[in-house]
């Protein structure tokens, strides 16, 4: 299991790489990662059966929020910001773990490059927020039987 910020990191590293290559590319605000949080959370419960990181997923008025995530870059848009070494080094550690480079990977390629406020319409629309109380934890319960099926290894 990850520290939630070393996924946060990995998400910047890759995004900033992604903004380099291609200037359309938008940086990965605030709510675009708790979008990208959750459906990692997903796809790990689903393949492996465990959490990628410790931090329970909380179901707000705009989709599900990891609460400390929520807390560091609070004012923040953007979060990518600059790229130090440390950011790199865990980076580095999730890409060389074959099965976290594998579920970052994949959701990254898959739900990566769409808007947050795409990715908002999309988890609203889902068994596991709509049927969390708002302020309440989604349980690893709902979030499994929903998306077991949807997310498969890539030995299945």
């Amino acid at each position: 299991m990850y520290n939630v910020f070393e996924i946060v990191n990995w998400l910047r590293v890759k995004n900033n790489a992604d903004m380099r290559q291609n200037p359309n590319i938008e940086e990965l605000t605030q709510m675009k990662a708790m979008k990208l949080l959750y459906y990692i959370q997903a796809a790990s419960l689903s393949i492996t059966n465990k959490r990628m990181f410790d931090n329970d997923i909380v179901a707000w008025k705009y989709g599900p929020v990891v609460e400390a995530v929520h807390e560091k870059y609070k004012g923040y848009r953007g979060i990518v910001g600059e790229i130090t070494d440390e950011d790199l080094r865990d980076y580095s550690k999730l890409q060389s773990d074959a099965t976290a480079s594998s579920i970052l990977n994949s959701i990254y390629d898959v739900y990566g490059y769409s808007s947050a406020y795409d990715l908002m319409r999309q988890t609203h629309k889902e068994k596991p927020w709509k049927e969390t109380p708002q302020s309440e934890v989604i349980s690893d319960e709902s979030i499994k039987s929903f998306y077991s099926g949807v997310f498969v290894s890539d030995e299945d």
